[in-house]
């Protein structure tokens, strides 16, 4: 089984860095990119996979290809080289807004092809990843996806329609928690902690919170109103939240990235038609 990966970006290393230690060895992998040698370098000598400048050549080589370019990309990537790919392949698309018909028609082969969503915690093997089958692709390209994606955290599997929701939710997710970490590192500041054992504090809290929605069956407002006593701190920094409409800016905030990804997906489809 031989992986090319066309794009070295981050999500693209994370990746390697996943399955390279459990599913796949090093030089079962191959790596290009549009023009950056020196990225492509760092790769190999990080990881040990194959890099190769001819994307052509990575294309044919391939039994799967993960498709890791910038989504504007998309085209311009995949023309050229369209005549290299072949049907029996499975092409994995990380693509936010590209739809696997998209991605087919630009090949102008019947490839299946499977679209994912990870998100960059993927860099620590703690991913939350939808994908999604397109026309072409079978349970068992479903079940290869899934496994590759499982090295780098969880998965579920979607239908295509709902990737812009797991792109806004999930996709995007990790960007609210450090927003969230960043506010209260400047409120520990404020009332005057020192910032090294605000932050170990404010983590380990996350984390403890994290890990007590996934051990218990108790709904997340359940544990809230049991850390709440009444006429405590608590309730008092709750109600300063409820004034400022915490939960629905966050869930304004969630529906606009969902909003986003689908006019960037309709401006993409545009693009490429």
């Amino acid at each position: 089984m031989t992986v090319t990966f066309l794009g070295a970006g981050s999500m693209a290393e994370a990746l390697i860095s996943g399955v390279t230690q459990t599913l796949y060895k090093p030089e079962q992998m191959i790596v290009t990119n549009r023009s950056r040698m020196e990225r492509l370098t760092y790769m190999q000598q990080t990881y040990g996979v194959r890099i190769e400048t001819n994307k052509e050549q990575a294309v044919k080589e391939a039994d799967i290809v993960i498709l890791a370019m910038k989504p504007k990309d998309v085209a311009e990537s995949l023309t050229p080289i369209a005549h290299a790919f072949h049907e029996q392949q499975l092409i994995i698309s990380l693509l936010a807004g590209v739809t696997t018909d998209t991605i087919a028609s630009l090949i102008g082969k019947k490839i299946p092809v499977i679209r994912a969503m990870p998100n960059t915690s993927a860099a620590i093997g703690q991913s939350a990843t939808a994908i999604s089958q397109g026309l072409y692709a079978t349970a068992e390209h479903l079940h290869m996806a899934k496994e590759l994606f499982e090295t780098v955290g969880i998965v579920t599997v979607v239908d295509e329609t709902q990737l812009h929701a797991v792109t806004g939710l999930s996709g995007s997710g990790p960007a609210y928690v450090y927003y969230l970490v960043e506010a209260m590192e400047k409120a520990a500041d404020e009332i005057g902690l020192d910032r090294d054992i605000a932050k170990e504090l404010i983590l380990q809290t996350i984390i403890g919170a994290a890990h007590m929605l996934k051990a218990t069956n108790k709904h997340p407002s359940v544990l809230r109103k049991e850390v709440t006593s009444p006429g405590g701190t608590t309730e008092a920094g709750i109600g300063v939240l409820e004034r400022y409409r915490y939960q629905e800016a966050m869930i304004a905030c969630i529906k606009r990235a969902t909003e986003r990804s689908k006019e960037l997906g309709e401006a993409l489809l545009s693009s490429v038609q």
